[in-house]
């Protein structure tokens, strides 16, 4: 699941919000503590606005104000929307923004130091820079497992997520993706372990 941090003085409203996401977004998670946000809601500061930019510039920010049409014109990564909030508006700016991070080439999935880079099939480990060029599928699978945050993912789901329902796909075709993947990106280094198996079953480390 994408992770949201959202930063406001107003603990009232923070904690009403994170209600409404909750109940409205449950794509989203919001974890202020996450190193790696995939997407920043800002009530207010404006002042924050360049300082997350700088820290993450290819991270989504939705900026709360009563005065929008005062601030920067709207970009694909930065968005100001007026308060009092419409929770449609609200809502459909985050989903808008994992459709960014999903389909266009600047948008990015962030997670245990590494960047997916889904529409250019890349993925980036952070820790040396090093780029490893993704097939279509391994990126697909790489997107699912990061959607499914708190448990395990069992073969026959993602033979069903990412291959559908083809007569020529197996578990075994399962086993030998993951395989060819960790073995692109990994290294057989431990600290750099992109995919756990977990009971017969796989998740991303996250």
């Amino acid at each position: 699941m994408p992770i949201l941090q959202i930063f406001s003085d107003n603990k009232v409203f923070a904690e009403d919000l994170v209600w409404q996401i909750n109940r409205y977004a449950p794509e989203y998670t919001v974890d202020n503590q996450a190193s790696s946000p995939d997407i920043i809601l800002i009530d207010e500061n404006t002042s924050l606005v360049q300082k997350f930019h700088n820290m993450y510039p290819q991270t989504p920010m939705l900026i709360l104000t009563a005065n929008a049409e005062d601030n920067c014109e709207n970009t694909s990564f930065i968005k100001y929307e007026n308060k009092p909030v419409i929770l449609n508006g609200l809502i459909n700016n985050l989903l808008s923004f994992i459709n960014l991070a999903f389909n266009s080439h600047e948008g990015s999935l962030k997670f245990n130091q590494y960047c997916l880079y889904p529409l250019n099939k890349e993925i980036v480990n952070l820790r040396n820079n090093e780029s490893v060029k993704l097939t279509e599928k391994e990126v697909a699978i790489i997107q699912y497992l990061y959607k499914i945050k708190d448990r395990i993912v069992t073969k026959t789901e993602l033979l069903q997520q990412v291959w559908g329902y083809s007569p020529d796909a197996t578990t075994h075709t399962i086993e030998t993706h993951i395989y060819r993947l960790r073995q692109k990106v990994e290294h057989d280094n431990a600290d750099a372990q992109l995919i756990m198996t977990e009971d017969g079953g796989y998740m991303l480390n996250r």
